[in-house]
């Protein structure tokens, strides 16, 4: 099962605000205005085009499914306080796809910088189109990267991720391994990895897992094929609609399931000074409640982060 977006939309970076002084209803405080208002015809509401297989596009789709950025960035500002005693100011997110997270990223504070990395450059237009293009000055405090995330650079950064499972990519040992070293060179002394995995009794079942997403849409899960020799997995993503038409495979991916003890052996051996698993705590649908944990008790699905400190 993958990373289901339930967390709450508060923005991260946005000070709380002092709440006002109990004010009387505009109708009462302004009733000229109140009255001219009302004697104004309202505007029809603007008709969103239904989405369907034809009009969709299954990235804007993914994000919507899967991600949530605010939450993440909430997240990795309690670890780098808790971690570092200090905020995390620049950010890689390695197989950014649209760099979703990395926009956010800069536009939460004048401060911070990004760096998204990955290998498909229609998904990078993509983003550039539908996010980049929207920063403003923001814009000049990211970067996007056609790269392999393995390739070692100069530059230093508080925290890289990589979300959404995406370096399960990497099927065997060594190649892990070597990313996961890679990840440790470009860290600032102290820096954070965060990155996450997904587990259960029932994640290595063959099964379609359906949610309906807010927009008009169903997301559906399909976990085609599992391995238990080798542990290699084929999943699906595919994207059904009101009308009846359907984007099948709109995301496939070929993975290793990798389990957490590998994955915690693997990052210690990359020389990683301090790996931490943060269990989902809550009881209800939000996402920031992840703690740290060393005995849990197996659900029949589980999403956690494994956070390691250079």
């Amino acid at each position: 099962m993958p990373k289901q977006n339930k967390a709450s939309k508060r923005t991260p970076a946005q000070p709380k605000k002092a709440q006002p002084k109990k004010a009387l209803p505009k109708s009462q405080a302004q009733p000229k205005q109140a009255a001219k208002r009302a004697a104004q015809p309202k505007k029809a509401p603007k008709q969103r085009q239904a989405l369907s297989a034809a009009t969709c596009d299954r990235h804007d789709l993914y994000e919507r499914s899967v991600q949530d950025p605010d939450a993440e960035i909430e997240l990795i500002e309690r670890w780098s306080k808790k971690l570092c005693g200090a905020p995390a100011r620049s950010l890689r997110e390695d197989f950014c796809g649209t760099a979703l997270l990395s926009t956010r990223w800069v536009a939460s504070h004048p401060s911070r910088t990004a760096t998204g990395v990955d290998l498909d450059p229609k998904v990078l237009a993509s983003g550039r189109r539908r996010h980049v293009a929207e920063l403003g000055e923001a814009a000049a405090r990211l970067t996007l990267l056609e790269d392999d995330v393995r390739t070692r650079r100069a530059e230093r950064f508080d925290v890289v991720c990589a979300y959404n499972f995406s370096y399960w990519i990497f099927t065997d040992r060594r190649a892990l391994l070597d990313y996961f070293r890679s990840v440790h060179g470009s860290l600032a002394q102290g820096g954070l990895f965060t990155l996450d995995a997904y587990g259960g009794t029932e994640a290595m079942s063959v099964q379609e897992e359906p949610r309906q997403v807010k927009g008009g849409f169903t997301y559906v899960w399909d976990q085609a094929t599992f391995n238990p020799i080798d542990h290699r997995v084929v999943n699906h993503i595919h994207f059904r609609f009101k009308d009846g038409t359907a984007l099948e495979r709109a995301f496939t991916y070929a993975w290793r399931f990798w389990t957490l003890p590998e994955l915690r052996e693997l990052l210690e051996e990359a020389g990683f000074s301090h790996v931490e698993v943060y269990w989902d705590v809550a009881s209800d649908e939000d996402d920031t409640s992840y703690r740290p944990r060393k005995v849990v008790d197996n659900q029949p699905a589980w999403v956690c982060y494994l956070v390691a400190r250079r």
